[in-house]
């Protein structure tokens, strides 16, 4: 595969690039801006595999990622965010999003997901993953959450969640229906803003709390199949 690693700090980017090259059979490219990436893009025919910054001088990832998902069809990203490991409330497996410090094992096992990933196979997030990102790092706007041919939208305000929507709900529990899809893809867009307010509680302590009736769903139905 070809990736391509965006990243500001270039002692950081030249140790990712170290870790591929010593661990994998691909092929890494560094540079330290959207605006080289882009660049870069247009000079070559392909990039599997997208390795990025989420906020960093001259970088934002998300917006980065889908202007060269319209490059590369078949891109995927891996997120490296602003903020520090300790500071997620909640652990995903397997994750696409990667705080410092990073894990290695975590991340080769991403990379090798993602050479794995079927042709032309959707660039897939877990739900919670994209949510908790996109809190922890105090984001406002919205997020549009596709699953097949369902969607649904939250809507952010300085990293708390404030009201969700589905075809079918609103609120609590378009979130909750949001999180039972799990794997999902998204966009992201800054300048949209909430039409109204119907989530109070704080964005971790709702999220684990949708989780844990996901979890006793699936042991619900894990049980039935088995009997």
């Amino acid at each position: 595969m070809q990736l391509l690693i965006v990243h500001r700090d270039p002692e950081m980017g030249e140790a990712l690039v170290q870790m591929i090259r010593n661990y994998t059979r691909h092929h890494a490219q560094l540079v330290e801006s959207d605006k080289v990436a882009i660049d870069w893009a247009r000079r070559h025919q392909r990039c599997e595999l997208l390795l990025v910054q989420l906020e960093a001088t001259g970088i934002d990832g998300l917006a980065l990622g889908s202007s060269l998902s319209e490059i590369f069809p078949a891109l995927q990203v891996l997120f490296f965010p602003n903020y520090n490991a300790a500071d997620r409330r909640l652990e995903v497996a397997p994750t696409k999003v990667f705080p410092e410090p990073i894990e290695g094992d975590d991340l080769l096992g991403a990379i090798e997901r993602a050479e794995n990933a079927p042709p032309n196979s959707p660039d897939l997030f877990h739900a919670v993953d994209v949510l908790q990102m996109c809190c922890l790092s105090g984001r406002s706007g919205a997020l549009q959450l596709v699953k097949e041919a369902k969607s649904g939208l939250v809507y952010l305000r300085n990293g708390k969640i404030v009201h969700a929507e589905t075809t079918a709900a609103r609120g609590h529990d378009a979130l909750a229906e949001i999180i039972s899809w799990k794997l999902i893809e998204f966009a992201y867009e800054r300048s949209v803003r909430a039409p109204l307010e119907t989530i109070k509680a704080d964005w971790d302590q709702v999220l684990i709390d949708l989780l844990g009736v996901e979890k006793q769903k699936d042991a619900v139905e894990s049980q039935r199949r088995s009997a």
